[in-house]
C-alpha cells in the first residue's frame, strides 16, 4: 500500500509542476554543464570495438525483461535466464566470456561485486529506464574503473536532467504472469540551476520453469545543481528482490518425464498415491528420477518448500561533480557508497547433523546423525570509494588522467531454521559458519590520443591497478578429512600493469581503419580460492589482444569489420578435478585463446525500411587440456583421480558462430520489427564432450508498436512484443560434469540445462505528460 501512496504522490507532483510551466520557458536557451563521465568511454577516434545503444533504442525494449536482454542483439553478446523467460536471474557473455570478466561502471563507478566480479541484474530491475545510453566495449577496451575487463565492458550513463517538468506511466502484461509498472517524474529547469528527477517500479513474473517467481521493486532519484561551468549530482538507486531459486537446471531425463519446465529447487519428499512419505534418503533426483515419476503417475505428489527463495537489497548513492575549467580543461570526480544485504534460505535432505554444529540426536533407540534441515545464507556488505578523471582537450591531443580508490567489506554467515524431528535446542540466531572478506581495489591510468596529421591518430593509454584481498573465519563448505568447516586465512596482494597502445587512420568522412594491442589481468575470484585448494593459490590471469578494424558510414549506410586475437595466459578452467571437500577446482590453463572476426552493417532502405545485422565467426580453444576425472566402483566406493589429456578443445559456453538480425518498418507513428538471433552449438565443459552440448538455436522477436498523441498528452505509444516467435525449443545455459565407473573407459556424463520459454507475449502501454 506504502508503494502505491509514494507512486501517486510523485504523478501528482509532476502533474502539478506541468500545470504551472509557463511558455516563456519553453523559449528560453540555457547552456549548462551536465555531469558526463566520458574519460574511460571510447569515441570515435579510440582504435577499439564498441557499439553504443542509446535512451531511445532501450526505451523500444524496455517492457520487463533484465538489461542484459536489451543488448543482447549488440555484436558477440549473448544472454541467458534461470527463469527462462528474462527476468530475474539473468547474465550477459561477450566473446564468450562469462559476468565475472565483463567490467560493469554505471557513470564511471564500479557495479561488479568485489568478491564474485559479477553483476546481479536482478538487484537492479528496470534500470533501464533511467540510463541514457550504454557503451559496450569488447575486448580488453579502454583503461577503466573497477573489475578488470578480461572480454569486455559494459559502460552505462545515467539519465540527463530534463529543462521541462515531465511525468511518464508505463505499463507491461503477458505471458507467465510477467508485468511491469514504472512511473516517472522531473521538475525540470527551477529556478535557472536546479533539477530533480524520481521513478519508481515494479516487476514481477511466475516464470517460464516451474515455482520460478520473480518479484522486484526498484527505485531511482536525482538531484542537480548546474551552472554554465559546474555541475553536482546526487544520485539514489536501489532495488529490492525475491526469485525463487531456480539455478539447479534440469536433466534431459528430467525434461522428458516431467516436461521442459521441470524444476528440482525446493524439493523434500514426494508421497505415494496411500500417502506415504519417501523422503530425499529413499528417493531424490540425483539417482531416482524415474521412481519419483513413477510414484507420481501412479497417483502421488511431490512436496517443495515454498520458501525456497533469494532474497536481496540493494542501494547506490553516488556524488558526481563537474567543473569545467576553460574550453580545454575539465575535472570529473565522484563518491559513491554501495550497501547490500539479504539471504536465500533452502531445504537441503539428509545432510550430516554434525556439518552444522548440531549434536546427532535418538530416536526409538536409534542415533540419527543425518537429517532433513533448513538453512539460511546471509551476506551483509558495503561497497565505497571515489573516482575521478582530470581531462584536457585540445586541437590534436585529448588526454585525460584518471583513477579510483574503493573498498569492499563483506560477512558471510549461516544460520539453521528447522532440523526435522530435532530433539535438542535449536537457536535460530546461532551462527554455523562466518566469515568476513575485505578488498581495497585502487588503480591511475594515463590515457591519451594525439593527431598525428593525414586523419593518423595515435592512441596510448597506461594503467596501474593495485588489489589486497583479505578472507577470515570459517566457510560454509565441511571437510570430511578434518571433520571441519573450512578455514579461511587469505591475504593476497596483487599490482598489475596494463598498457594499451593503437593507431586510427580516418582515411576521409566515411572510412577508418584502426589497429590496436592492449593487455589486461584479472585477479582470482572468491570462488577460485574457497572451491580449490587454499594451500595451493590460483594464479591471477593475464590477456594480450590484439584488433584490427575497419568501418565505413554515410547517412544511409554503415558497416564495419573487426579482427580480433585474444590471448590468455593462465586462464582459469574448470579441470573436472574436486578438492577434499568435493568442491570442483579451477585451474591454471597455461595457454588459451579466442580468434575471430566480427562484422556489423545496417542501411535505411526506401519507403521506411531499415536493416540491420551483425555476425561474429570465431574459435575459442584451450590448448593441451587436461581433465581429471574422479570415479567410483561397484559398491560407490571412491576411486583416485585419472589425468585425461584432451589435447586442443573448445572454451565452455563460447559458439563459433553468432549472428544477429533487425529488420523495421517505420511509417508515421507505426514502427514494426523483426530480430533474429542465431547460436551455433556450445560446450558446457572444456572437455568437447558431445554429452555436454548445448545445441545451436535460432530465436525471432516479433515487436509493433503505435506513437500518437491525446488532449493532454506528449505522446501515446501501445504496442506488443512477441518473444520466440516461431517457438525454438532451446536451451542457453547449463552446467556439466562427468565421472567414471570401476575404469576410466567407464564414463559418466551429467548435465543440467536453463530451458527457455517457447512462444510468449508481453503488451505495453507508455503514456508521457
Amino acid at each position: 500500500m506504502k508503494k502505491h501512496a509514494m507512486t501517486a504522490c510523485l504523478l501528482m507532483a509532476a502533474l502539478g509542476v506541468c500545470a504551472q510551466t509557463h511558455e516563456k520557458d519553453s523559449l528560453r536557451i540555457v547552456n549548462l554543464q551536465e555531469v558526463e563521465i566520458i574519460s574511460t568511454r571510447a569515441t570515435s577516434s579510440t582504435p577499439v570495438a564498441f557499439t553504443n545503444v542509446n535512451k531511445e533504442q532501450l526505451k523500444k525494449q524496455n517492457f520487463g525483461l533484465d538489461l542484459p536482454y536489451l543488448l543482447s542483439m549488440t555484436p558477440s553478446a549473448l544472454t541467458t535466464s534461470d527463469a527462462g523467460a528474462g527476468v530475474g536471474y539473468t547474465s550477459l557473455r561477450v566473446r564468450g566470456t562469462d559476468a565475472t570478466r565483463i567490467n560493469v561502471t554505471t557513470n564511471g563507478i564500479p557495479l561488479n561485486d568485489a568478491e564474485s566480479h559479477a553483476v546481479f541484474w536482478v538487484n537492479m530491475p528496470d534500470f533501464a529506464s533511467s540510463v541514457k545510453d550504454v557503451q559496450i566495449q569488447r575486448g580488453a577496451g579502454t583503461s577503466t574503473n573497477g573489475a578488470g575487463a578480461f572480454g569486455g565492458s559494459v559502460n552505462i550513463q545515467t539519465g540527463d536532467f530534463s529543462l521541462k517538468p515531465y511525468a511518464e506511466l508505463s505499463g507491461s502484461y503477458g505471458s507467465f504472469n510477467t508485468h511491469k509498472e514504472t512511473v516517472k517524474v522531473g521538475t525540470g529547469l527551477m529556478d535557472g540551476h536546479w533539477s530533480f528527477d524520481a521513478r519508481l517500479s515494479n516487476i514481477g513474473t511466475d516464470g517460464y520453469v516451474d515455482r520460478a517467481k520473480v518479484d522486484l521493486n526498484s527505485y531511482y532519484l536525482q538531484g542537480g545543481y548546474f551552472t554554465d561551468n559546474t555541475s553536482i549530482k546526487l544520485i539514489t538507486f536501489g532495488g529490492k528482490e525475491r526469485t525463487y531459486h531456480a539455478w539447479n537446471y534440469a536433466s534431459q531425463e528430467q525434461m522428458d518425464l516431467f516436461g521442459r519446465t521441470f524444476n528440482s529447487c525446493g524439493y523434500m519428499y514426494v508421497t505415494d498415491k496411500k500417502g506415504v512419505v519417501h523422503p530425499q534418503s529413499e528417493y531424490d533426483f540425483d539417482y531416482n528420477t524415474a521412481d519419483i515419476y513413477n510414484i507420481v503417475k501412479d497417483g502421488g505428489k511431490i512436496h517443495y518448500y515454498e520458501d525456497q527463495t533469494d532474497n536481496y537489497t540493494q542501494t547506490h548513492y553516488q556524488l558526481l561533480i563537474n567543473h569545467n575549467f576553460n574550453s580545454k580543461w575539465n575535472l570529473n570526480a565522484g563518491l559513491h557508497y554501495t550497501k547490500g544485504d539479504g539471504f536465500y534460505q533452502e531445504y537441503k535432505g539428509k545432510r550430516k547433523l554434525q556439518e552444522y554444529g548440531l549434536i546427532p540426536y535418538t530416536v526409538d533407540g536409534n542415533q540419527i546423525s543425518k537429517s532433513d534441515l533448513i538453512r539460511k545464507k546471509v551476506m551483509d556488505n558495503w561497497f565505497g570509494g571515489g573516482v575521478f578523471s582530470f581531462n584536457y582537450t585540445g586541437e590534436r591531443l585529448a588526454a585525460s588522467l584518471g583513477g579510483g580508490l574503493n573498498r569492499y567489506d563483506g560477512d558471510h554467515f549461516g544460520k539453521i531454521l528447522w532440523v526435522k524431528n530435532y530433539i535438542g535446542n535449536l537457536d535460530p540466531d546461532k551462527d554455523y559458519y562466518r566469515n568476513n572478506a575485505t578488498k581495497n581495489d585502487g588503480n591511475i591510468y594515463l590515457k591519451a590520443n594525439y593527431v598525428l596529421g593525414s586523419g593518423v591518430s595515435a592512441y596510448g593509454d597506461l594503467q596501474y591497478r593495485f588489489i589486497n584481498y583479505k578472507m577470515n573465519g570459517q566457510n560454509d563448505n565441511w571437510n570430511d578429512a578434518t571433520n571441519a568447516l573450512q578455514q579461511l586465512d587469505l591475504n593476497k596482494n596483487f599490482s598489475f600493469f596494463n598498457p594499451k597502445a593503437g593507431l586510427l587512420w580516418k582515411i576521409n568522412n566515411y572510412n577508418k581503419v584502426y589497429g590496436s594491442f592492449s593487455v589486461a589481468h584479472k585477479e582470482p575470484t572468491r570462488n577460485n580460492y574457497t572451491d580449490g585448494k587454499l594451500t595451493d593459490h590460483p594464479k591471477a590471469e593475464r590477456l594480450f589482444d590484439y584488433e584490427l578494424g575497419y568501418a565505413f558510414a554515410n547517412s544511409w549506410f554503415n558497416a564495419g569489420l573487426n579482427l580480433y586475437y585474444m590471448d590468455y595466459k593462465d586462464q582459469l578452467v574448470l579441470t573436472g578435478e574436486l578438492n577434499e571437500i568435493g568442491e570442483a577446482i579451477a585451474a591454471n590453463a597455461p595457454k588459451s585463446y579466442r580468434a575471430g572476426v566480427e562484422i556489423m552493417a545496417g542501411i535505411k532502405l526506401p519507403c521506411g525500411f531499415q536493416w540491420d545485422a551483425n555476425a561474429t565467426l570465431s574459435r575459442n580453444r584451450i590448448k593441451n587440456f587436461v581433465e581429471t576425472l574422479y570415479g567410483y566402483d561397484d559398491n560407490y566406493n571412491g576411486l583416485p583421480g585419472v589425468k585425461v589429456n584432451h589435447g586442443t578443445t573448445h572454451i565452455a559456453f563460447s559458439p563459433d558462430i553468432m549472428l544477429n538480425n533487425r529488420f523495421a518498418y517505420l511509417y508515421k507513428g507505426l514502427e514494426v520489427a523483426l530480430q533474429s538471433q542465431y547460436v551455433g552449438k556450445q560446450y558446457m565443459s572444456n572437455a568437447d564432450i558431445e554429452a555436454h552440448k548445448l545445441d545451436s538455436y535460432f530465436v525471432s522477436n516479433l515487436n509493433m508498436a503505435y506513437t500518437f498523441k491525446l488532449p493532454r498528452t506528449k505522446s501515446v505509444t501501445i504496442g506488443f512484443t512477441v518473444y520466440n516467435l516461431f517457438n525454438e525449443k532451446y536451451e542457453n545455459n547449463g552446467w556439466a560434469s562427468s565421472d567414471y565407473t570401476n575404469n576410466v573407459s567407464n564414463r559418466n556424463n551429467h548435465t543440467g540445462y536453463a530451458a527457455q520459454a517457447g512462444s510468449n507475449i508481453l503488451a505495453n502501454i507508455s503514456l508521457s505528460f
